[in-house]
């Protein structure tokens, strides 16, 4: 339900941030140890295999037409009465209605205003998310002269932040049932924008505190506050948006969740590319402030749909239906 959403897309948000900020640490242990390199892959290979047997064994379907059909089934076997059916068993699934339902509605999506603003937004956070893959060894490594081991240790500070929007998405959760309950339990997707409104500033904040403490003689706290910032920034951002996206494209939420996906993932396979070269020719503060600017750029995108949010989607061919 919209109540319990918030909440548990926290959950799926820690998972989504713990692999790249728990993971260089890890790996920078492994790789320092007589395990070497070639343990990374395999430790993460030897995870894949245990999470997909626990899937197999604990996960059930929670697909609602999909359990029609099993209840279906069983009441056909149970009453005798072959005539029983579920609505889904009726779907005669053709490889184009599966093209166009699955590859061409999340394009469609991604074309529309507040689709495309919002999935850019969180996508950009989560390319930098990945761009600190690159970036925190290049000041904390290289322009400190830290060790492979401690040179990653700041991106705890990057985890602490994402902690701290999570608490503050769980705390928004109270004031979106309340907004929740005063529309007669219609979704209302207006009332998760203000973590994401709070967030950033924070965000664009955190780019010019990392960039602007960069330099060997500042203490090395500094640069991990802006890193606090940037991951509080980035889990109040992403997981806004989410719920965003799916209260407001209510029919078609995993469509949108979808074109959300593929674009933060081009962001995330794009940014660590040029990270190097970057920070390299141009310098961290500049090449931090660079990114920081874009972020500035994007602050007022929840602001604008806090407020014609409603009026967008009632002119919208996907939206028309949430008032």
């Amino acid at each position: 339900s919209p109540s319990q959403r918030g909440t548990a897309i926290v959950g799926y948000a820690f998972a989504v941030v713990g692999g790249p900020t728990l993971g260089p640490i890890a790996g920078g242990a492994i790789v320092s140890s007589y395990l070497r390199w070639r343990w990374t892959e395999y430790i993460t290979g030897i995870m894949q295999v245990f999470f997909l047997v626990m899937d197999l064994i604990i996960l059930d379907e929670s697909y609602p037409p999909a359990l029609l059909v099993s209840k279906a089934r069983r009441l056909r076997h149970e009453s005798g009465n072959w005539a029983l059916h579920a609505r889904h068993e009726e779907w005669d699934v053709g490889l184009k209605e599966l093209a166009h339902k699955f590859l061409l509605t999340p394009f469609r999506l991604l074309v529309t205003p507040i689709a495309f603003c919002v999935a850019l937004y969180a996508s950009f956070v989560y390319g930098i998310l990945y761009l600190c893959l690159a970036a925190i060894p290049i000041q904390f490594a290289e322009e400190r002269g830290w060790g492979p081991v401690t040179s990653e240790l700041p991106f705890l500070a990057l985890l602490l932040g994402t902690i701290l929007g999570g608490a503050a998405n769980v705390f928004n959760n109270k004031f979106y049932i309340r907004k929740l309950q005063a529309n007669n339990m219609r979704a209302v997707p207006e009332a998760r924008l203000p973590p994401m409104m709070v967030g950033s500033i924070f965000f664009a904040g955190g780019l010019f505190i990392f960039g602007w403490t960069s330099y060997r003689h500042v203490f090395w706290l500094a640069p991990c506050i802006g890193l606090v910032c940037m991951g509080f920034g980035f889990f109040t951002i992403f997981q806004a948006a989410l719920n965003y996206l799916i209260d407001t494209f209510q029919k078609y939420s995993a469509s949108a969740v979808a074109a959300n996906t593929f674009l933060r993932s081009i962001f995330a396979a794009v940014f660590p590319l040029f990270v190097s070269p970057m920070f390299h020719n141009l310098g961290i503060p500049w090449a931090s402030s660079l990114l920081g600017f874009i972020a500035v750029a994007l602050i007022p995108i929840p602001y604008l749909f806090y407020i014609y949010g409603p009026s967008i989607r009632k002119r919208g061919k996907f939206t028309a239906q949430v008032t």
